[in-house]
């Protein structure tokens, strides 16, 4: 069924535990990308489709893009400013130190010509030595196992919040920390996460995960919902090829991708969804007027566990991640 601008523009809204509201569905811009005007033009379609929640990271080489795309928007009248979209960007590994986090937000926001981010999180609960790069258009993926240090979580959290004591931030949060991580942060927060952004989808189904947050008041939010589709670095192809999906989609006339966000979408997460295809775009914000039957939701949830993400870079004998377990706190 076709959807209409206003219906496309009227995507819910989660309550974060920072007072501040985050719509439930957006628009990812990981690699791999077009070419710079290729993304804005792409990401101004994704505006004008309805998205109003746009997530990038000093990593992806995005930010910029993504501030060019807004700012064009605005002037093409397709919304009145950029107060009406939520914007999320991540600290990288090379820069959670107290002393860099202010500084790399501060880089992030010149990126994205904006004076603020609706959402600051810390990309991943690792630290890597810093490295000269020559680009100031993102953060160096490029590093060895001995480049990954100790973690000073503690510290990086305080200057998080003193990001968001300086408005640069409105809320602060994390991505693909554990629930003991997760605890080990709220046990001196002043200001608590409000986030945890973490892979998740039918095949990675986070129960204990989406537990934890619940009763901690930290909204859960799933990065690569439909797997990635076999990204070499994240992804498979649990969740796009699972027979169980292709059934109940084809039963409800829906989408594979329409099943499986909206799966997501009935556990209480929100999603990150990535499609640089104006007709899946549309799709993908099509999950919110239906619901899984409870004999659909029990065939979901006896797919079989598949994670994507894969942490063999960070794993090294010398290093503070010794082996894929330690990094998850055992709580694969």
């Amino acid at each position: 069924m076709a959807m209409n601008m206003k219906q496309m523009s009227s995507v819910p809204r989660v309550k974060l535990n920072s007072g501040h509201e985050m719509p439930v569905i957006g628009m990812g811009t990981a690699p791999a990308l077009p070419r710079n005007d290729q993304l804005v033009s792409t990401l101004i379609d994704a505006i004008e489709t309805g998205y109003r929640h746009f997530d990038t990271a000093a990593l992806y080489g995005s930010e910029k893009a993504v501030g060019q795309a807004v700012a064009e928007a605005v002037q093409r009248g397709l919304i009145q400013s950029r107060e009406q979209l939520f914007i999320t960007s991540k600290l990288w590994c090379t820069e959670t130190r107290r002393h860099l986090v202010l500084p790399a937000l501060e880089r992030t926001l010149g990126r994205l010509g904006m004076d603020y981010l609706d959402l600051y999180l810390i990309h991943m609960p690792v630290t890597l030595k810093k490295k000269v790069i020559n680009s100031d258009e993102h953060e160096n993926m490029m590093f060895e196992k001995e480049d990954v240090i100790p973690f000073d979580m503690r510290g990086t959290w305080e200057a998080m919040e003193e990001c968001c004591r300086l408005g640069l931030a409105k809320s602060i949060g994390v991505s693909n920390f554990t629930c003991t991580k997760l605890s080990q942060i709220l046990h001196y927060a002043t200001i608590p996460p409000a986030v945890n952004q973490v892979e998740m989808h039918v095949a990675w189904r986070q129960e204990k995960m989406l537990k934890f947050c619940k009763e901690k008041g930290i909204h859960v939010s799933a990065w690569s919902p439909l797997g990635a589709n076999g990204i070499a670095i994240w992804g498979n192809h649990a969740v796009m090829q699972s027979p169980v999906l292709k059934h109940i989609a084809t039963n409800k006339h829906k989408t594979v991708a329409q099943v499986a966000l909206r799966w997501v979408y009935e556990q209480g997460a929100s999603v990150i969804v990535k499609s640089f295809n104006k007709e899946r775009m549309k799709e993908n914000l099509q999950i919110l007027d239906w619901e899984l039957s409870s004999d659909e939701i029990a065939r979901i949830q006896e797919i079989p566990l598949c994670t994507g993400f894969k942490v063999d870079l960070l794993i090294h004998p010398n290093g503070p991640y010794k082996s894929a377990q330690q990094f998850w706190d055992c709580e694969l």
